[in-house]
Parts: structure tokens; C-alpha cells; sequence
């Protein structure tokens, strides 16, 4: 995809584009919370990039639809017994869910077919833009690798999987966040270079990542549940009921209870970590990425607290995943500014 000379590069049309994109992607996450907390991502047993864009729509389609779900662990062992109704509103979700993961592949796939085609990317970008399309197409396999995980032996999928199908999600709109930065400095100065990520930012960027592991697996493992009061766990700080008979790194790795327990104080961890880096951008004149950052951060530190106040109240732990999604943007936005002022 590199350019020749009597190219034209368009990168404030590119940085729009991927903004939008990055909002799809935002909205996709979103509604994968209601996917799981509905219970809903096993409602479709196949996978048909094609025809499976409609759903069913004759009774009879639904009824066999039905008839597919009933083979599986979780309506025999959880659900049994559940009537056609109560199918179709789980049904819909996840079909909601593939939609729009369907509609990110599109609006990735078909601009940059256009944007290529228009010799409209600048040097340098085409392999960046070819990446994170590719990565779209990798989400989606993923997500599926995750739905087979629940199909033959589980009621549920693999939390493993689960955090796999997030977090690839997230790097996605990270990269798509990025990149726009990177396009938008173009358009101020055509000689500007992409920015670096520091080792500092690095850093911060691993802190994040430990802290939306460990909630990917409280979504998986369902350990939201475990408890609801804060800060202590059951009149507890550390809680009662962990299982280290198998060994410390089985506790860490799949014990709701400690798996909660960490989830809740490693956040504060990433909080400090997020909150210097605003600190630091905003001594360098970059107080518009410090003022997002704080926000989003104060604002998913109080939704996390409520949410498990609240008994994992639906609306408000889908507000959680959507906060945690802006928490990722605004900071890949202010890495991305930091590797900037760096260079």
C-alpha cells in the first residue's frame, strides 16, 4: 500500500474515519457486557458469517434455532425448561452482538479498499491501516473460538477466552486511536512522525492491562457476585472462601474470590499509575488529554464501586464496560501525546 509520489494523502479523512470506527468499537463492547451479563452468548451454537446476518423469521426457523440450543450444557443443566420467549430475548443480544462486529469489519474493510484505491494514504500508514483491519477479522475468530469453549463441556465460555476476545477488542481501539492522533498530526505538519510509545507509557500501558485482565475474568468467572459491600469483601479485607488447595496460581488464575479481590485493589494501582501520567502531560501543556484522562479514570473508579454495591445491577456494570472502553481511549490518546512531546 505504499504511495507513489502522485498520490494525494487524505489524513484528515483517514483520522475521521478511524474515529468513527473506534466509536463502533466502543458500542460493540458495550453490548458484549449485556451479552454476558443476559447470559445470552451461547444462544447462537454456529457460526455463519453469511446467512447468519438474518435472524430467524418464520416460527419454525426460531423453533429449530431453539432446538440447536437445547443440545447444549447450559439450557440442560441452567436453563431447562425455558420457553420460546425467554430464547428470543437472549437470542437477541448476541445476535446484536455479531451484527456489529460484522458492520466494525465493514467499515474497516470497504474505506480502505476506497482509500487505497484513491492513492489517499499517506507513506507509511497503509501497513498500520491493513494491521488493524486484519486485527478486526482476528476478533471475530476469537470470539468464536470463545462461543465453542461453551458449547461441549461448560454451562458458560472460558474466562480465558473471554479475556482474549476483550482485550484483543481493546488493543483494537487502542491502535484505532492512535493511529487517528498520528493522521491528525499530519494535517498540522505534513513532516511530523509518528509518535513512540515511552518506556514510562509502556509502563502505564501494562498497569492498565494487568487491571482489564483481571476484570475480564471477574466478568467471566462471574465473581462480581461473590460480594457486595466496599471496601471489605463480606466483612472481610482480604475474603473468606479462597481456594488455594491447588496452588497459588490456580487461586490467581481462576478463584472468583480472589480473582474479585484483586480486581478491586489493582485498580487503584492503575488509578495512581493514569492519574501521573495526567499529571505529567498536563505540567507539558497537554491539559485537554490530562482533563480526559482524569474523568474517565474518576468516573470508572466510582462505577466500579457502585456496581458492586449494587449487586451487579445490569445498567450499571454494562456503564462500567462502556467507561472502561473511554478509559482505554483517552489513554491511548494521552500516550500517544506523551510519545509526541517526547520526541
Amino acid at each position: 500500500m505504499a504511495q507513489s509520489s502522485s498520490s494525494s494523502p487524505r489524513p484528515a479523512a483517514l483520522a475521521r474515519w478511524l474515529w468513527a470506527v473506534a466509536v463502533l468499537v466502543i458500542i460493540v463492547v458495550a453490548v458484549g457486557g449485556i451479552t454476558r451479563l443476559t447470559e445470552s452468548g451461547l444462544s447462537i451454537t454456529e457460526w455463519k458469517p453469511v446467512s447468519g446476518v438474518l435472524p430467524p423469521t418464520s416460527e419454525a426457523e426460531w423453533i429449530a434455532e431453539f432446538e440447536k440450543y437445547k443440545q447444549i450444557p447450559e439450557y440442560q443443566e441452567i436453563n431447562r425448561g425455558m420457553s420460546l420467549a425467554a430464547f428470543k430475548a437472549i437470542f437477541f443480544w448476541e445476535w446484536i452482538h455479531r451484527i456489529l462486529g460484522r458492520l466494525v469489519g465493514m467499515a474497516m474493510v470497504v474505506p480502505l479498499l476506497y482509500y487505497a484505491w484513491r492513492r489517499a494514504i499517506p507513506a507509511s500508514f497503509g501497513w498500520r491501516l491493513f494491521a488493524l483491519t486484519a486485527l478486526v477479522g482476528v476478533q471475530g475468530a476469537i470470539g468464536w473460538w470463545m462461543v465453542v469453549s461453551g458449547l461441549e463441556y461448560r454451562t458458560d465460555v472460558s474466562h480465558f477466552r473471554l479475556a482474549a476476545h476483550l482485550l484483543t477488542a481493546l488493543l483494537l481501539l487502542a491502535g484505532l486511536v492512535w493511529t487517528a492522533r498520528d493522521l491528525s498530526a499530519l494535517v498540522h505538519d505534513p513532516a511530523a512522525r509518528p509518535a513512540r510509545l515511552t518506556r514510562g507509557g509502556a509502563m502505564v500501558a501494562l498497569v492498565l492491562t494487568v487491571q482489564l485482565l483481571l476484570g475480564a475474568w471477574v466478568a467471566g468467572l462471574n465473581a462480581g457476585y461473590v460480594a457486595n459491600t466496599w471496601p471489605m469483601m463480606n466483612d472481610h479485607f482480604v475474603p473468606e472462601g479462597i481456594d488455594w488447595s491447588r496452588g497459588a496460581w490456580m487461586a490467581i488464575t481462576n478463584d472468583p474470590f480472589l480473582i474479585h479481590f484483586l480486581h478491586r485493589w489493582w485498580a487503584w494501582v492503575a488509578a495512581l499509575a493514569l492519574l501521573l501520567l495526567a499529571r505529567s502531560l498536563a505540567a507539558r501543556g497537554a491539559r485537554r488529554e490530562a482533563l480526559w484522562l482524569v474523568a474517565a479514570v474518576a468516573a470508572q473508579m466510582m462505577l466500579g464501586i457502585v456496581t458492586v454495591v449494587s449487586n451487579m445491577q445490569m445498567w450499571i456494570a454494562v456503564a462500567h464496560q462502556f467507561v472502561g472502553a473511554l478509559l482505554v481511549a483517552a489513554t491511548a490518546a494521552a500516550l500517544n501525546r506523551q510519545g509526541r512531546i517526547k520526541s
